[in-house]
């Protein structure tokens, strides 16, 4: 690497960390660590920007090499997100680098047919479960050794600016995506039915191996506290003083899991077939975030609500705001709450006032509750980068408000 390349990365370290001594950025780590341990006085507000096609919202690298290129673009996020949104995202002092390691369901990487924009078509590997001969042990692959590298790199270009750790976010488990992304959802509807035996089977192994996963990241090490600025999926953050700073086991640790797939079939077949399936993963999280942008309500008196660790759960645009504000409502959940994205992503201008209808609704059938609002899936801006930062202030006027 260059000497050009590395005076970029160390002015970016210095910009982050003087951005991270601003006395707003103590206030909101206090504050997001007081909201996940169920004692914070106000909403919490995220808004992701990483789906955003918008330039003005990706840093431009000038680095050259590669290698430098990573440690830019991650340096050059985090500094955006605070310029161009608003939001209660904390800038901190560091540079986390993550561990490589990974699993493959049933070793079938996932191949996919390319369409226009993010769209894309899954390539059935499994047709029917018939047999069961396809499912076969998960491959998992770990490289300690080429994730401590990346950190000494780092170390040796901004460490003395910075501080330079390994870190994770939450360790996560959607069961039903790797399913999908093998055999389809149509294929996967249809098993359920047709070879019942075979499919528990299938969803025992795969949920076994995401076991043994995380046990064997335990036993090599490779575990990190994610307690602080650590990504917690999704759109959140892992602020908390009910995890310990270090990680010996999965249970020292925020776990995600979602199940998007399965909004298509009852309460009773998703209780049978994936709930058993997703709490034997979930029992060994600390703590556990749930959901993604599938209607949580359909299932949550049957089967979610029998999760131990839950500490957050996700009320989609999809889902019955006022069912789960009552059924969360004194618990010790929160409703993380993901506006619509189409008043910030559809159109030229936002449409204040009906956003702030929105909100309202939102803030009402939240009353009671520890309530988190994340932004996600926002992908064009129609060329006004305003709306994001506007639409924040707007949710948190609506929130003083009421």
């Amino acid at each position: 690497m260059g000497n050009r390349d590395r005076e970029i990365l160390r002015e970016l370290a210095k910009e982050k960390l003087e951005i991270s001594q601003l006395p707003i950025m103590r206030q909101r780590a206090e504050e997001w660590t007081k909201h996940n341990d169920l004692k914070g006085e106000r909403p919490m507000l995220h808004f992701e920007i990483w789906t955003l096609t918008d330039p003005a919202f990706h840093h431009q690298c000038k680095c050259e090499s590669e290698e430098a290129r990573a440690i830019e673009r991650e340096l050059g996020h985090s500094i955006l997100n605070h310029k161009m949104v608003g939001d209660d995202r904390v800038v901190t002092d560091e540079f986390i680098c993550l561990y490589d390691a990974s699993m493959i369901p049933f070793d079938l990487p996932v191949k996919k047919q390319k369409t226009e924009g993010i769209g894309f078509h899954i390539i059935n590997q499994i047709e029917d479960l018939d047999s069961t001969e396809q499912i076969q042990p998960s491959r998992m692959t770990f490289d300690a050794e080429k994730s401590l590298k990346r950190k000494e790199f780092a170390e040796e270009q901004i460490g003395d600016i910075l501080n330079v750790r390994m870190g994770m976010g939450s360790i996560g488990a959607c069961l039903s995506s790797d399913v999908v992304h093998r055999m389809g959802m149509e294929n996967m509807f249809m098993a359920m039915y047709d070879n019942p035996e075979n499919f528990h089977y299938m969803m025992n192994s795969l949920s076994d191996d995401y076991v043994k996963f995380i046990k064997e990241l335990e036993r090599r090490g490779m575990l990190c506290a994610n307690n602080k600025n650590d990504l917690v999926a999704q759109g959140s953050f892992g602020f908390c003083g009910s995890l310990p700073d270090t990680a010996r086991t999965a249970a020292d640790c925020w776990g995600y899991a979602d199940s998007q797939e399965t909004v298509g079939i009852s309460a009773d077949m998703f209780h049978e077939f994936f709930f058993p399936y997703y709490k034997k993963i979930a029992d060994n999280f600390g703590l556990l975030s749930y959901g993604c942008c599938e209607p949580v309500h359909q299932f949550w008196e049957k089967s979610l609500s029998n999760f131990t660790n839950l500490r957050k759960i996700s009320i989609s645009p999809w889902c019955d705001e006022e069912y789960m504000g009552d059924a969360l409502r004194g618990s010790g959940v929160i409703y993380q709450r993901k506006p619509s994205p189409n008043f910030v992503g559809v159109g030229k201008y936002l449409d204040e006032a009906a956003f702030r209808e929105h909100i309202k609704k939102t803030v009402h059938a939240a009353r009671g509750c520890k309530l988190e609002i994340s932004f996600r899936d926002v992908y064009n801006l129609e060329g006004e980068p305003s709306k994001p930062r506007r639409a924040v202030e707007i949710a948190r006027e609506e929130i003083e408000k009421m």
